[in-house]
């Protein structure tokens, strides 16, 4: 071994560390507690962020829809910046360090995406927390679909006291949106938070959500191999159908094998955000006889997504109105992402005259102060006409 390296380097085939190497980063000072430098949510409800990077120039802060708020750097090398007072809630920021977006290291808590770019804080004091009240089971299943030939997995949350010997409980299928992962609806959406505590005040039905990833991953269906101008005219389309096979083939048939769960149309509902929204349509409006209730939380529609079994749905209201207990569509009233799409959709059912209920929510965007508020007030309705 020795005599092959010699070789190697007497051939000039190794090469020495480049000058221009970069050192390997600092790290914070051990006699100080690690508390000094990261991020934290103070008593009062503010927000005190906190990136060690002492040989940054530039650092700034990405808090959701805002203005970026600009880091002070101090002498140890602790950029840092506080908020105002903020109302309980789940945060996203990111770091600008530079020019470059970074996640904070300093946390245990990303955005789950596809490509992680973000990270998430909580204020306590709103339905979002973990209350002290009767908790169901999350579990994390995988499968193998049929469909798309592949292992998938899936959230399934079950209600307090759920067992083999429960009654049947109706079944809500919930999609997240576009670059997020099976996760975004646990970590993010707070749906076992939100669930729990709503059970715990008795304003929902007890139900089972299954939370299954929307992206399908079939070669036709992936967004990376195309540019982003085709993402809602080829990927979606393709990956909705992709996911309503995976859906009708494989996780339904799943659930009434491996778990008490209702067997009629009104006992079965679809939602979602965003392309999530997008694949409630589909699968809503493509099996009326299989859900009895459809929601859209800012959701991608045939206004730029084409689908022929909604438009065809979309054409004969009348079968639409039989067999919907509900059909929710919301909104931000700022929303530059799907605000066209929805607006198209919500003519069509005006035009049309499908009942359906309609809510938008005044100067929000693309964002999950719109979705989760949108599932809060979807739980209180469905399953229960």
């Amino acid at each position: 071994m020795r005599l092959l390296l010699s070789l190697l380097v007497a051939a000039g085939c190794v090469m020495s560390a480049p000058a221009f190497a970069l050192d390997a980063p600092a790290s914070p000072p051990a006699e100080k507690p690690l508390k000094n430098f990261v991020t934290s949510v103070e008593t009062d409800g503010s927000i005190t962020f906190r990136l060690f990077a002492p040989s940054a120039k530039a650092v700034s802060v990405g808090l959701g829809a805002r203005d970026p708020i600009i880091m002070q750097k101090s002498d140890d090398g602790i950029w840092s910046a506080k908020t105002g007072i903020l109302k309980p809630d789940l945060y996203e920021y990111y770091f600008n360090i530079d020019g470059f977006r970074s996640i904070d290291t300093g946390t245990n808590a990303p955005k789950p995406q596809r490509h992680v770019n973000t990270s998430l804080i909580l204020v306590p004091g709103s339905i979002l927390d973990i209350w002290n009240v009767p908790h169901g089971d999350l579990r994390l299943v995988t499968l193998h679909s049929k469909a798309l030939n592949s292992e998938r997995q899936m959230y399934v949350y079950t209600p307090p006291g759920y067992n083999d010997a429960s009654k049947p409980l109706p079944v809500l299928y919930l999609y997240h949106g576009f670059g997020d992962t099976v996760g975004s609806w646990v970590a993010q959406g707070r749906a076992p938070q939100i669930l729990d505590n709503l059970l715990a005040e008795k304003k929902i039905e007890r139900m089972i959500v299954v939370i299954p990833d929307t992206e399908t991953d079939v070669p036709d269906a992936i967004a990376e191999n195309m540019p982003a101008s085709d993402i809602r005219k080829v990927f979606f389309p393709a990956n909705a159908e992709a996911a309503d096979r995976e859906l009708v083939e494989d996780l339904i048939p799943y659930m009434k094998q491996h778990y008490r769960v209702r067997n009629d149309a009104d006992g079965r509902a679809v939602a979602g955000l965003s392309q999530g929204g997008y694949q409630a349509l589909v699968s809503g409006l493509s099996h009326l006889g299989t859900f009895g209730w459809v929601a859209t939380f800012s959701g991608v529609s045939t206004t730029s997504s084409p689908n022929k079994a909604v438009d065809a749905a979309l054409n004969e209201p009348e079968k639409i109105n039989k067999a919907l207990r509900n059909f929710t569509v919301t909104v931000g009233s700022k929303d530059e992402v799907v605000g066209k799409d929805v607006a198209g959709l919500k003519a069509t059912l005006d035009e049309k005259k499908i009942k359906h209920d309609y809510h938008e929510y005044p100067d929000l965007q693309h964002e999950m102060d719109v979705w989760r508020p949108s599932l809060a007030a979807f739980l209180e309705e469905v399953f229960k006409k």
